[in-house]
This record gives C-alpha cells, structure tokens and sequence, in this order.
C-alpha cells in the first residue's frame, strides 16, 4: 500500500511522505508520540488515515485550516502535504509533542505549517475549518471551536469542522443528525483496519 495508490502526488510530495516514514519513527525512539506497537503502521494508521479528510473535501487554495490538538502533528501534516497552497495552524496544548511536529515540518521542507503550543480555548483566529483526530467527544469540541470558523465560504462544501472517529458514533452525533455528514473511510481506503473508522463533517 503506498499513498500514491489514493492520491496524484508530485515528486516533491512523494519525498515528503517518504520523509515521514524515517522522522517519525527516530523521533518516536526519544519522545513517544505514537505507541510503540503502532509505529509499524505509521503508513496506514496515522498518514493515510489523516489523508481521508482529502476524500471528503478538496481544500480550495487559501484555505485556513486549524489543526486541535494535532499531538506530533497528524492529521495537519499529511494535509500539509498534499495541499501546499492552504494554511495550516496545528495547536496541542502538550509543548513536546508540538515541538515535534514544528521540526518534521521544517525538516521536509512544509513552508504552509505553524505549530503553536496552545489550548483550542486559547485561540481567538478564524478559519476556514477545524480539523481533528478523536481528541474529544464531539458536543465538547463543537462549543470549543465555534467561535474559530469564518463566516466567508470559499469550498465545495460550508466552512465547518472535519474530524476523524472510530467506533460507537450515535451519542455523539445525535445532537447534529439533521446535519453532520458521516463517511466510512472503509470506502475510501479498502484495508481491515480503516473498518468502522469514519470522517465526520459538521458545517458550522
């Protein structure tokens, strides 16, 4: 499985995720950003399970993207990545685990990715949308952000939240049936693992 299998990427993309795939796993040796028996998967896992967002929206160019609590930097930096021309703000409120982020950034080359330490109910900005991966039960993650998306649309789809679940969804989700989009990643991506894993996307 290789992520140019899902996605048209250019020379300079394909190095960058090649990149990751030695960065991570050194700096996972000194700090753990990623369980020690997942690091194997970093491919499938945490770079293309990252990527699914992209199956749901194409960013627009100059698109604001706000990464909540990204810990070593997923899933803003695959993002990153593949749309080089949006912005990328990646915030986690544990200094180390954005440290990280900041220097893998800069190590591949990504000139479209500010790593901040800071808590989401710290950040007054706006942007386009918020993404996420499983930091919180939805309800709580919505009232945080709210306050963080632009009214001035620029996508195919409303400015709103994506985010990246798995599991048991209808408690959360049942406070926004009437408008949250809920996509099996399974469809996307045709591995076991990304069974019952979902992108969920809340305009707002």
């Amino acid at each position: 499985m290789q992520i140019s299998d899902y996605f048209q990427l250019t020379d300079i993309q394909a190095q960058q995720f090649a990149a990751l795939e030695v960065l991570y796993p050194d700096w996972n040796r000194k700090i753990n950003l990623i369980s020690r028996k997942d690091i194997g998967s970093l491919r499938e896992h945490h770079i293309l399970h990252s990527l699914a967002i992209a199956k749901v929206l194409h960013f627009a160019p100059n698109t604001e993207i706000l990464d909540v609590g990204t810990g070593g930097g997923f899933p803003g930096i695959p993002l990153a990545i593949l749309f080089p021309e949006c912005r990328f703000t990646l915030i986690d409120g544990i200094g180390k685990k954005v440290m990280v982020a900041a220097d893998i950034a800069k190590q591949i080359g990504l000139t479209n990715v500010e790593c901040l330490h800071e808590r989401v109910e710290e950040e007054k900005r706006q942007f386009d949308f918020v993404v996420s991966r499983a930091v919180m039960p939805l309800p709580d993650l919505v009232k945080l952000v709210r306050k963080n998306i632009h009214h001035k649309h620029k996508n195919a789809l409303p400015n709103g939240l994506i985010v990246l679940k798995g599991g048991e969804l209808q408690a959360e989700i049942r406070p926004f049936r009437t408008s949250v989009e809920v996509s099996e990643i399974d469809t996307f991506f045709h591995l076991p693992w990304f069974a019952e894993k979902r992108v969920l996307y809340l305009p707002l």
